[in-house]
C-alpha cells in the first residue's frame, strides 16, 4: 500500500491548478502529491472548432501569472476588451471597458483543452504523480488521513484528500456530505458560433424574457455561445437544423456582429445552484463544482474555484502542520467564506433578476442598467465583480 501527502481526486482544471499552486512549496517540504483522474490528458493539443472554453477573469490571470503559466496560456487566450450588457426590447444598456478600468482586458476566453495542456505540462513529475486513467470507488477515513480504493482494487493512503471530481460527485454523496440544490428550471445550450463581422474582443450579455444569453470572443473570430432557455425549449433548439437554429439565434441576438454564419456542435446542460453543506473535514477538502456549481451566464464558477484552490494552497503552505490538519482547513474555509458568499449571491441574483418577466422587475432592471452606465461607482463595483476582484480590496 502506497501513501502520499495529498491525493487530489479529479485532475481537471481545478485539480491541476491546485497541484500547480502547491508544487513549489511541496517540493521544498518533501511532500508527494497524487492526481487521480479517469480521463487521460492528451499528450498534444489539437485545435477544434467545437472546443469547449472557459471565461477567465482578470483575477484568474493574476493567479496564473503568479504560478508562472500565464505566458503560455495567453498564446490562445482571447482578451475581453469590452462587455456589452443589454435587455432585449428595452432602452437601457451598460458597457464595461478594459481601458476605463485600467487593465489590459476584463477577462479572457480560453479553450479548456489548451488551458489543461498548459497546466499539465507545467507540473513537476518529481512532486506530482498521476494515476490515470483511474477512479476512486471508496474513501475510508483513518485516524491520520484517508484510505482510497481505486477501480483496479489497489489502495492509496493520504494525509489530505481533496475532492475535485465535479458537480455530480458520487464520492461526496458516499461520504454523506449534503448539498443545497436550487434548480433554475433552465438548461444551458453551449456551442461555438462564427459571425460575419469581427468581434474585436467584445463580449455580449443579453437578457430576454425567455432567458439570458452570452456571446464571448474566441480565437479565429469564433464566439462561445451560452444560451439559457426553459428545458423543453432548449431541447427544441438543440434539435433544429443549422440554418433554422442560426435564424432563431439571429432573431434574438440581432446583427451587432453581422450575420451569424456557422454553428458547431450543440450541448445541453440542466442548470441549478448547487452548494455542498460542508467543504472541509479533518483530512478532507472539497473544491470546484463538487463544492459549488453556479449558473454559467455570469462566468464566475471556474474563477471562484481557482481562487479557492489558490487560497487552499496558501493555507497549507503557510502552516507548519502536515496536510490535513483540521484547524488549517477551517482557517481556509473561513478565509473563503465571504468570497464564496458574495460571488454565489452575485451570480444567483443576476440570474434570477434577469429571468423575471414581471413588468415592475423589468422596469427596475432597466433603470439599474441605465444607472450602471451613468454612475461611475456602481459601474466600478460591477466591473470588479466581473473581473473576479470584488472581494479583494488590495487590487
Amino acid at each position: 500500500m502506497s501513501r502520499v501527502n495529498l491525493a487530489i481526486i479529479g485532475g481537471g482544471l481545478v485539480g491541476a491548478s491546485l497541484a500547480l499552486a502547491l508544487q513549489a512549496g511541496a517540493k521544498a517540504r518533501g511532500w508527494k502529491i497524487m492526481l487521480i483522474e479517469p480521463f487521460a490528458p492528451g499528450h498534444a493539443w489539437q485545435p477544434s472548432y467545437d472546443a469547449r472554453s472557459s471565461a477567465l477573469s482578470y483575477g484568474a490571470r493574476q493567479i496564473y501569472q503568479r504560478l508562472g503559466v500565464w505566458q503560455e496560456i495567453s498564446r490562445r487566450a482571447e482578451p475581453i476588451k469590452q462587455i456589452h450588457v443589454s435587455d432585449r426590447g428595452r432602452f437601457s444598456t451598460a458597457r464595461l471597458s478594459a481601458m476605463e478600468e485600467g487593465v489590459p482586458a476584463l477577462g479572457y476566453v480560453v479553450e479548456n483543452a489548451w488551458l489543461g495542456q498548459c497546466l499539465w505540462q507545467a507540473l513537476d513529475n518529481e512532486v506530482v504523480s498521476w494515476r490515470c486513467p483511474a477512479q476512486v470507488t471508496r474513501m475510508e477515513p483513518l485516524v491520520g488521513g484517508y484510505r482510497l480504493t481505486l477501480d483496479d482494487e489497489t489502495t492509496l493512503e493520504c494525509d489530505l484528500a481533496v475532492l475535485a471530481d465535479g458537480g455530480r460527485s458520487g464520492l461526496r454523496e458516499q461520504l454523506g456530505v449534503g448539498v443545497r440544490n436550487r434548480p433554475y428550471d433552465q438548461s444551458a445550450l453551449i456551442a461555438n458560433i462564427t459571425p460575419s463581422e469581427a468581434h474585436n474582443g467584445m463580449a455580449f450579455e443579453r437578457f430576454t424574457d425567455d432567458g439570458p444569453m452570452a456571446l464571448l470572443p474566441l480565437p479565429e473570430n469564433r464566439c462561445a455561445l451560452v444560451w439559457t432557455r426553459q428545458g423543453m425549449d432548449a431541447q427544441r433548439l438543440a434539435a433544429l437544423d443549422e440554418r433554422s437554429f442560426l435564424s432563431e439565434l439571429q432573431g434574438v441576438f440581432g446583427y451587432r456582429l453581422g450575420t451569424l454564419k456557422q454553428v458547431g456542435v450543440r450541448h445541453l446542460y440542466p442548470l441549478a445552484l448547487v452548494e455542498a453543506e460542508e467543504q472541509v473535514r479533518p483530512h478532507l477538502a472539497i473544491l470546484g463544482n463538487a463544492a459549488h456549481s453556479l449558473h454559467p451566464i455570469a462566468g464566475q464558477g471556474f474563477n471562484l474555484s481557482l481562487r479557492d484552490a489558490q487560497a487552499l494552497a496558501d493555507a497549507l503552505l503557510d502552516s507548519e502542520s502536515e496536510p490535513g490538519d483540521f484547524a488549517v482547513l477551517q482557517a481556509y474555509r473561513e478565509r473563503q467564506r465571504m468570497d464564496q458568499a458574495l460571488t454565489v449571491g452575485f451570480s444567483d441574483q443576476v440570474t434570477r433578476l434577469f429571468a423575471s418577466s414581471l413588468p415592475l422587475v423589468s422596469l427596475g432592471r432597466n433603470l439599474g442598467l441605465l444607472g450602471l452606465d451613468l454612475l461611475p461607482p456602481a459601474k466600478r463595483w460591477f466591473a470588479r465583480q466581473a473581473m473576479g476582484l470584488g472581494t479583494r480590496p488590495d487590487v
